[in-house]
């Protein structure tokens, strides 16, 4: 039984030591958020729809490229970016920064993305490591 826990606790502890010091290279570094089908019109019928965050958090060398779906019928603006029913806009970021952008699909027709540094290696990439992954279960 001690040398099962004690097996367990050192895999435990190897997972731990690749979190951190691994590099990080996602297979995709885009972070897509979609303007769901219906959203003027359920605005110009007064519904307060909130379909975007009033902040989006990217990561440098993670996910560092801000991807907007629109799938409603109107055209929507996004900072200097007219984007048409259907499709995609890309903006990816290479400068840790908060930028604010004018945004239609946003409630407040503003929108701002916090760009953090690449995390150091160690407990910066663990702690970005643990996020995400939380970030994914929920």
């Amino acid at each position: 039984m001690k040398r099962l826990l004690a097996t367990a606790l050192l895999l435990i502890l190897a997972g731990l030591t690749w979190a951190a010091l691994a590099p990080l290279a996602p297979a995709n570094r885009d972070e897509l958020f979609e303007i769901p089908k219906g959203t003027w019109a359920r605005r110009m019928a007064g519904d307060k729809v909130e379909i975007l965050p009033e902040r989006i958090h990217l990561t440098l060398g993670a996910n560092d490229v801000l991807l907007l779906r629109n799938l409603d019928e109107v055209p929507q603006v996004f900072g200097p970016a007219l984007i048409m029913p259907g499709q995609s806009f890309r903006l990816p970021f290479e400068v840790a920064s908060s930028y604010s952008f004018a945004c239609t699909a946003h409630a407040s027709g503003q929108m701002s993305v916090i760009v953090a540094p690449h995390p150091a290696r160690g407990w910066e990439t663990l702690n970005w490591r643990l996020r995400a992954w939380i970030k994914q279960l929920s």
